[in-house]
């Protein structure tokens, strides 16, 4: 039961993932259209303003359900710092039930709301309001989808415990070219002198550190 509501859940997270980043590139289009129209042609359009503007809210709703499975959001690590190890599912549990919290009074009045203004049209589009306003209610189900769908996969020891980061950094060796370099001819200047004489040791870190050929 448990993978087929992971199986589900992963879809649907997908599918508004993948609606949110049209609606995004709708919007930005839009919005050139909108400056083309108004500062090169001298003849404003009047309805790409209003339609990119609800595209960019049903862009950020529907985007959220992603953030919110990721565990992407905001958190405040220092508390994941004193908590223990042993309690760590306990505080996943609390932030979960929390944003779950938050989502269904969204969910509510959002429905409200949407049904509110339903007998209102946007501007220059003779289109009813409340298809923008659903993105409210719409992005916060599939939010406490993933939001459920996170707490399961954590509970069931899939997913690790904790905020996600990016990717640890790569050791200095990798990021700075040089100094891996520098590093491997201090090795070998140490290797050198273990097999040289006492009196021949200046000489040989002199010759190795200035690259030239030891006499």
């Amino acid at each position: 039961m448990v993978s087929w509501f992971l199986r589900f859940e992963h879809c649907l997270t997908r599918l508004a993932m993948a609606i949110a980043i049209l609606m995004l590139i709708v919007s930005v289009t839009l919005g050139f259209y909108q400056v083309l129209t108004r500062f090169i042609f001298n003849a404003p359009s009047t309805w790409s303003e209003v339609l990119s503007r609800a595209t960019m809210i049903w862009c950020v709703f529907l985007g959220a359900a992603a953030t919110f499975r990721g565990g992407y959001m905001m958190a405040v690590e220092l508390i994941y710092k004193l908590v223990p190890r042993r309690m760590m599912l306990g505080l996943e549990l609390v932030i979960g039930l929390c944003c779950l919290l938050v989502l269904g009074v969204l969910f509510y009045q959002g429905i409200l709301m949407t049904d509110r203004v339903s007998r209102q049209t946007l501007s220059a589009l003779e289109v009813s309001i409340s298809w923008a306003y659903a993105a409210i209610p719409v992005g916060s189900a599939i939010a406490m989808v993933a939001v459920v769908g996170r707490l399961l996969a954590q509970a069931t020891a899939r997913e690790g415990l904790g905020p996600q980061h990016d990717e640890a950094a790569e050791p200095e060796a990798q990021t700075d070219p040089d100094r891996a370099i520098s590093a491997q001819r201090a090795d070998a200047v140490t290797s050198t002198l273990r097999g040289a004489a006492p009196g021949e040791a200046d000489a040989d870190v002199h010759h190795h550190t200035q690259g030239g050929p030891r006499p």
